[in-house]
């Protein structure tokens, strides 16, 4: 686990001479967002003969009220194909996106479009294998961390991606990428190369497995972003790999054994941000003075409205907002109560926040509170909430009655409601343990 997972857990519990990216690219990374709720689909039963979705009945937690609009949300989605506007060509082909071998053809949908049910849920799978949706969120990929030592002292923690491939609806293994970050619509995934930091950013296209465009950067970058709309990308500058560790000559972890790694705390290395415009691929850069309440991965990230940007901090008041210059401002009043180690922030409309977790010894349970005062307005169940499902449904890590923490699964929980969902199967070992893996969510 590195300094930003330690500390999450514990507070809660040469590329220069291509050319532009072409007019509208942002158009395609977005065309398959079209999620107008202005008109309802059937329930298709053949789409949804494959998927298993279990509605566990658990005691209510908190006060609240039920949405009256939940119950007839399921596929209320309307799919709008653009035959005209495929993405330009490119000959960088993608050797882990290869084309089916089983004769599927390429038609131009995605998978996410295909399939539109409201709950796509596969609780017998961990790590999944298929596709996992809820509403308007999905499960875009996920990422497993291996400590690899360079050296008897040194060693860096990579990451290796299981990609959704849109043509087949499966999680496909990456060994190219260091670093993804996934468009609305996911049709379009930011992707760091494997040695970090790195000097460009690829968009790759989630349908054919190929690099659209490389954009490149004069500083070397260690994670990458979408905002919230798609538009836009921020990248966070390193100096040297964040995700490096260093062996230690004590026993750290109480096993009786010296043979533990840790980060250098204090020491981020990070030099500042780029935003760049995905339509043409223009960079902006921003310089943020190194500080020693950071951890050494502390990436910067969009605010609600990608007007501003954020970082965490190591301590109060865990937050510092900065302008798309790298001048550092005030805290926005709606995004006060949200700190970065909240993993859900607001919902879409603004009216909540996901808070700090509320369970006691044997139970699990999460706050959710007034994003203005802090207060609390319900209780739900839930050890970790990830990511909002529309206003009033989320997408949260949860144990199994009895188990450790660690033991947990994929969740649908409602605000008020007295039902969960399971969506994926249960991790296993703890935050250590080879394999474990970690959800990155987008919208489709």
């Amino acid at each position: 686990m590195n300094v930003e997972e330690l500390v999450r857990d514990s507070l809660r519990w040469k590329a220069t001479e291509q050319p532009p990216l072409g007019p509208h690219f942002a158009d395609r990374v977005l065309t398959v967002r079209r999620r107008r709720r202005n008109r309802t689909f059937a329930t298709v039963a053949a789409a949804t003969a494959a998927v298993v979705a279990v509605a566990v009945a658990v005691p209510l937690l908190g006060p609240g009220k039920d949405d009256a609009g939940l119950a007839t949300e399921t596929n209320r989605r309307n799919f709008t194909a653009h035959p005209d506007r495929s993405p330009a060509k490119d000959t960088t082909a993608h050797p882990d996106q290869s084309p089916p071998k089983d004769g599927t053809k390429d038609d131009g949908r995605l998978a996410t479009e295909m399939n539109a049910s409201d709950i796509i849920a596969h609780p017998d799978q961990s790590p999944p294998k298929d596709l996992i949706a809820a509403g308007d969120s999905a499960l875009a990929a996920y990422y497993t961390r291996a400590r690899v030592e360079k050296s008897a002292t040194v060693a860096v923690y990579n990451r290796t991606y299981h990609l959704l491939d849109q043509r087949t609806g499966k999680y496909v293994k990456s060994t190219k990428w260091s670093f993804v970050s996934v468009a609305p619509g996911m049709r379009t995934a930011a992707v760091l190369e494997r040695e970090l930091p790195t000097k460009r950013i690829g968009l790759l296209d989630l349908l054919t497995g190929r690099i659209e465009r490389w954009i490149p950067v004069d500083r070397r970058v260690a994670s990458v972003e979408f905002s919230p709309d798609g538009h836009k990308l921020i990248a966070t500058a390193y100096e040297k790999n964040p995700d490096l560790v260093y062996k230690v000559d004590y026993d750290g972890n109480g096993d009786g054994k010296k043979n533990d790694w840790t980060t250098h705390f204090g020491d981020a290395h990070r030099t500042g941000f780029y935003i760049a415009d995905v339509d043409s691929g223009t960079t902006s850069w921003s310089e943020v003075p190194d500080r020693e309440d950071v951890d050494t991965r502390q990436d910067f990230r969009f605010s609600r409205d990608a007007k501003l940007v954020y970082s965490g901090l190591t301590t109060e008041p865990h937050d510092q907002f900065y302008d798309l210059k790298g001048n550092k401002v005030a805290t926005p009043a709606i995004e006060k109560y949200v700190h970065w180690y909240f993993d859900a922030r607001l919902s879409p409309d603004g009216k909540l926040a996901a808070g700090e977790f509320a369970g006691g010894a044997k139970t699990t349970a999460s706050e959710i509170n007034d994003p203005y005062t802090g207060k609390r307005v319900a209780k739900v169940h839930g050890q970790n909430l990830l990511t909002w499902v529309g206003n009033n449904r989320l997408i949260a890590w949860d144990i199994a009655p009895g188990t450790n923490e660690f033991h947990n699964r994929l969740m649908l929980i409602t605000v008020g409601s007295d039902k969960v969902v399971p969506l994926s199967g249960y991790r296993k070992g703890d935050d250590d343990a080879g394999g474990r893996w970690t959800p990155v969510f987008a919208h489709r």
